[in-house]
């Protein structure tokens, strides 16, 4: 078992990285159903959780079904990030996550997400602050360094654990790469080997099969696996990598059924925590990742992301379900690249 503060996790827990405008309720809900054993929310800017700004203050909605359940926090001010840690402590989730990670402009140009990279003593500070301010267990998620002259991970993740945290995860990028090249795990390795860690450390980047999960595990031998763009609409990914990792086999891939089910309640889900016209405006950008695979799809697809009532949309998932009752799809590997998503650490 794995312990995060008063958390229990499973011997070798998977993780649902938190993506900004990916994680939210309806989709983590089901990332749960298929496997997810700790999952986090889209990660809230600390000045927007003090100004009361409605995005902000929504993203804290967490639910009893997803639990255990963290909230991700960014910023670059000490005061914000303890003020915001406060507000956190107020919804009750299981933790409180730090992203010192996310590479995007709009983000690094505020000094927050991975620009806090470039001043280790300033993450430092800005994780005690948190720290110092909640009952919850802290944790972290970051990157291996600013670029290939600063990959300070080793270092950081000593500091970090002095501060206080109780778990770390690691993207195997730095930020100048963005998602670019291969996640390297050579140095998350390096973290999890050190003497001086005793925390869990989790790794994340390029997990998008369960062959290369077990490869990973018995390779770097981490903790557990954080699992981002794979996840986007493959939720059977965290199933289908505990049955490899237990069995040796792979699952069979989800069925056409299978999929349109999880689509309708990912709608479901989407319509009752957004609003009708909400919820069918942001599940648009789903449809194509649950029935990427499908043969001659274009069609359905189109009608999927111009329909404009929730009726006519579940009857249209029906009629896909029905056209395609006898296709055999082909397994379920994510070409994650080819993935539409937002930003993660």
């Amino acid at each position: 078992m794995i312990k995060i503060g008063n958390i229990t996790l499973p011997e070798f827990p998977l993780l649902l990285a938190p993506m900004e405008d990916v994680s939210d309720p309806p989709f983590r809900a089901v990332c749960k159903d298929n496997g997810a054993d700790l999952m986090f929310t889209e990660f809230i800017s600390s000045e927007g959780l003090i100004r009361d700004a409605i995005k902000s203050r929504q993203k804290l909605d967490v639910f009893d079904y997803e639990k255990p359940i963290g909230i991700q926090i960014f910023g670059g001010d000490e005061e914000a990030m303890a003020m915001s840690a406060k507000i956190v402590d107020t919804v009750s989730p299981d933790l409180l996550d730090i992203n010192f990670g996310c590479p995007v402009k709009k983000v690094v140009s505020k000094g927050a997400g991975a620009a806090v990279l470039k001043d280790v003593d300033l993450m430092v500070r800005l994780t005690k602050a948190c720290v110092d301010s909640t009952t919850l267990p802290v944790t972290v998620k970051t990157r291996l360094g600013w670029d290939d002259n600063s990959k300070n991970i080793v270092e950081v993740a000593e500091r970090l654990q002095d501060t206080g945290i109780k778990a770390l995860s690691i993207h195997g990028r730095t930020r100048s790469q963005l998602y670019k090249g291969e996640a390297d795990w050579t140095l998350i390795a390096a973290v999890k080997n050190n003497p001086r860690i005793h925390i869990p450390i989790f790794g994340n980047g390029d997990i998008d099969s369960p062959d290369k999960a077990l490869e990973y595990k018995n390779r770097y031998g981490v903790d557990g696996i954080m699992i981002g763009r794979a996840a986007i609409g493959y939720p059977w990914v965290f199933n289908e990598i505990k049955y490899f990792l237990s069995t040796g086999k792979h699952l069979s891939p989800p069925t056409i059924e299978q999929r349109i089910s999880v689509i309708k309640k990912h709608l479901q889900r989407s319509l009752e925590w957004k609003g009708q016209t909400l919820g069918i405006l942001e599940m648009r950008r789903h449809y194509a990742n649950y029935l990427k695979g499908i043969p001659h799809i274009k069609e359905y697809r189109t009608k999927l992301v111009t329909l404009k009532e929730p009726e006519m949309i579940f009857e249209l998932l029906d009629e896909i379900s029905a056209q395609y009752k006898d296709v055999e799809l082909e397994s379920g590997k994510i070409n994650i690249s080819e993935l539409a998503y937002s930003c993660s650490a």
